[in-house]
């Protein structure tokens, strides 16, 4: 079985806990207080590619309104700078705002209701799990064109939101620094001395939340209760060996965060900020997960936000994920088709043996124990 057949069996999706925020995009007062386009299809109640006509049609209608706001996409996660790019360059009529990068999943719903009625709120999501499961009333249903090649554990089933890009929490570490860590116990050495750093806060963001999930499988653990996840990053804490900085690909080309648990497909790219970086996905049971694209029901250019999620679904940018060292979600149909980017495919890393995914449930019941025992144990 391939690695991202073996993901998809387990129909799992990434996951992040939604908390309060405030975020504030300055603004005026939305132009498109009507969605209703040339043709008289109400945009903003468009639920798939036929209500327009064609892609044609929506491509005019997103011309139409001129704009793009995305939020949360930075340029280095997931090859989204050439993604963010490639739209740029063929919509040139749609300007794109790229809305604050490195804020969390939850961030993103808090900015979609500080700025609701706003020309400046996000128009599309992209979330991890449980910040889109406790937020489907803020969703826009929506079926892309090629739906039916997504698999169903991969999407909610009116669209509300769909799986997209994925991978497998991994180890990237400066090699000219450290030897690599062939299990989870290696890190608690003293020679990683305030070196280990994992991607945000796991009470927000999906990625440090995979980390606690991964440290708990790798402790003999399961995804029912992730306290022993809790109790690893406690002992790295106290060890002295967890650095509590924000991982960022300046923090990785300056050697501020030497060891850091990441997606494979993000801890890859920093090979182009320190030729020493080295990825190791430990041996044992491996944490899989999938981002999701979500349509803001209040999205102020309605249109361009489902060009958008067509464009992201499309053969073209299914390989630009898979570029940037991420599976997209119509791999196993686009191999079976003979459209998948073979060479880039063939350069992913290898997969764990054993995988798992934490359901919807395990999502939830992790999400609360992360929000009352995680503060106290890593202080």
């Amino acid at each position: 079985m391939s690695p991202t057949a073996r993901l998809l069996r387990l129909g799992g999706i990434s996951t992040a806990l939604l908390v309060s925020a405030s975020l504030v995009l300055a603004g005026c007062s939305s132009s498109s207080a009507g969605s209703t386009t040339d043709s008289g299809v109400d945009a903003a109640t468009a639920t798939a590619l036929t209500d327009f006509g064609s892609l044609a049609d929506l491509e005019a209608a997103a011309k139409a309104e001129g704009k793009l706001n995305v939020i949360a996409l930075p340029r280095d996660w997931a090859n989204y700078g050439e993604i963010l790019d490639l739209f740029a360059s063929r919509y040139p009529e749609i300007t794109i705002d790229e809305q604050s990068p490195d804020v969390s999943s939850a961030e993103e719903i808090q900015a979609a209701k500080t700025n609701e009625g706003l020309d400046t709120a996000p128009d599309v999501f992209d979330l991890g799990l449980a910040v889109a499961l406790q937020n489907t009333a803020e969703f826009a249903p929506y079926k892309v064109e090629t739906w039916d090649e997504i698999p169903d554990a991969l999407k909610e089933s009116t669209g509300l939101f769909v799986g997209d890009y994925g991978g497998y929490m991994s180890i990237g570490y400066d090699s000219s620094k450290f030897a690599a860590p062939k299990t989870l116990d290696d890190l608690l050495d003293p020679e990683y001395k305030a070196a280990v750093a994992i991607n945000g806060d796991p009470t927000q963001a999906g990625a440090a939340f995979a980390a606690v999930g991964l440290a708990t499988v790798q402790s003999d653990g399961t995804l029912d209760d992730f306290q022993p996840g809790i109790d690893f990053f406690s002992k790295l804490s106290e060890a002295g060996n967890m650095l509590k900085v924000d991982v960022t690909t300046a923090t990785i080309a300056s050697g501020e965060t030497p060891v850091v648990f990441d997606w494979d497909y993000l801890n890859t790219t920093h090979a182009a900020d320190n030729p020493a970086w080295k990825v190791e996905v430990l041996p044992g049971t491996g944490y899989a997960g999938y981002y999701n694209q979500a349509i803001n029901k209040n999205a102020p250019h309605p249109a361009a936000a489902r060009l958008w999620q067509e464009f992201l679904y499309s053969d073209d940018v299914q390989n630009l994920w898979l570029k940037g060292g991420a599976r997209p979600a119509r791999m196993q149909a686009m191999t079976d088709a003979g459209t998948i980017d073979a060479t880039a495919a063939a350069a992913l890393p290898e997969a764990p043996t054993e995988t798992v995914v934490p359901t919807e449930a395990q999502s939830t019941a992790a999400g609360t124990l992360l929000g009352q025992n995680w503060a106290a144990a890593v202080q």
